[in-house]
């Protein structure tokens, strides 16, 4: 008796299947379900691939490494090696100009209010070491000088080269001599030379020139007598000294209120509109 072997069929024996029981045509149905199953598997894997990655353009930058080019036998492809990067002057200041402009200012203020509060103690010393360029004098103030900066403001930048700017700042400040009382100082201009280094770091290129302020020119107001019926709907306490009546009727009252301070000050309170 030969052994059981497995049989292989070029096509389905439908008249064996047929014999031996069964619906020949549920068979036909299950076999074309089971390709149209397997059919539809394949595809959806396939779409489920990972589409290739979309290549972006690198920046280029200024490398001390020379470019490599590595070969293949179907198509040569270029590629940069890796390396220490030294960035051109140029690049490192293609920014946005308003950026160092602000470095500048910002730098030129606290170095003012260093400089003019500069009152002879350790701690004066020690501020300006790391601001006033290297060889320059120091500022000599008298024993017992004590400076107090109220304010420090650009006012106004001018750029003068690639990195280097003159940054205007008023400052008005405090003084008092000898423990007596601090006595407010005429407020003064300085035009202030800065640079900023390779790194972007902004320093004091020289000692700064000074100058006084012009003088403030004030605009003109003529006040007019408040109505009466005005003057009663204005809710801040003070004398009424004259308001400006707008063209939809409201007024803008000038009232001298009292502070804190016991300081009377000129305040404008704004009233509806009359019918």
């Amino acid at each position: 008796m030969e052994p059981d072997r497995d049989e292989v069929y070029e096509r389905i024996p439908w008249e064996t299947l047929e014999a031996r029981g069964g619906n020949r045509q549920w068979l036909v149905y299950a076999v074309a379900a089971a390709l149209v199953v397997g059919a539809l598997a394949y595809s959806f894997t396939r779409n489920q691939q990972a589409p290739p990655a979309q290549q972006v353009a690198a920046p280029v930058v200024t490398s001390t490494v020379p470019a490599t080019t590595a070969t293949s036998a179907a198509a040569p492809t270029p590629s940069t090696a890796a390396g220490p990067v030294v960035v051109a002057e140029a690049d490192l200041f293609a920014v946005d100009p308003e950026r160092l402009i602000d470095v500048a200012a910002a730098h030129a203020e606290w170095f003012a209010v260093e400089y003019v509060s500069y009152d002879g103690t350790p701690e004066s010393e020690r501020a300006l070491e790391g601001l006033l360029p290297q060889g320059t004098p120091r500022p000599e103030a008298p024993e017992g000088t004590q400076v107090f900066v109220d304010w420090s403001r650009a006012t106004n930048v001018v750029q003068t080269g690639p990195t280097e700017y003159d940054v205007e700042v008023t400052v008005r400040s405090l003084m008092a001599e000898d423990g007596s009382f601090f006595a407010r100082q005429p407020p003064v201009r300085l035009v202030i030379p800065v640079e900023l280094d390779e790194d972007g770091n902004p320093r004091i290129a020289r000692p700064p020139f000074f100058e006084s302020v012009d003088p403030a020119h004030p605009a003109d107001m003529s006040l007019q007598a408040v109505p009466p019926e005005v003057a009663q709907t204005v809710e801040v306490e003070g004398e009424i000294v004259g308001g400006l009546q707008g063209a939809d009727g409201a007024w803008l009252v000038v009232v001298m209120k009292s502070g804190d301070d016991g300081v009377t000050r000129p305040v404008t309170v704004e009233t509806p509109a009359t019918p």
